[in-house]
């Protein structure tokens, strides 16, 4: 083989290694959080309309990047001092305090347990996009 074929064929090999871990990160962004991670997200409840999810990260945990719908975020059982980082890269850190309950807006996001204490919460989740 010459030096010519030698690297075309690298570089196709290169090209199709890119386009696969692209691929694989890309895919990921689009995935249920309870099937991505049981471990952290266990479905407790699950009609055709909804689903509660029991959420549970140790201190010092990593999530998977991961999608959920709109929904309801309920911090009820402990504080939960995170940072979150979404799709396009932009991270904040919150400290949400036990009995907080909040809205959140459908999001792509991967998340990180930066307290002390294992953040334990519920998500209410439609299953048909809200209005």
């Amino acid at each position: 083989m010459t030096k010519t074929a030698y690297l075309l064929v690298g570089m196709l090999i290169g090209a199709v290694l890119t386009a696969a871990i692209l691929g694989a990160t890309t895919a990921a962004w689009g995935q249920d959080a309870a099937k991505l991670a049981p471990q952290m997200y266990h479905v407790i409840f699950e009609n055709d309309r909804y689903r509660v999810i029991d959420y549970h990260l140790a201190p010092g945990g990593k999530e998977p990047m991961h999608s959920h719908p709109n929904g309801v975020l309920v911090y009820w059982f402990s504080n939960a001092d995170m940072r979150v980082t979404l799709a396009d890269g932009k991270a904040n850190e919150s400290l949400s305090k036990a009995g907080d309950v909040v809205w959140r807006d459908a999001v792509t996001h991967r998340g990180e347990n930066i307290g002390a204490t294992e953040a334990h919460s519920l998500l209410v989740e439609p299953k048909s996009p809200c209005k």
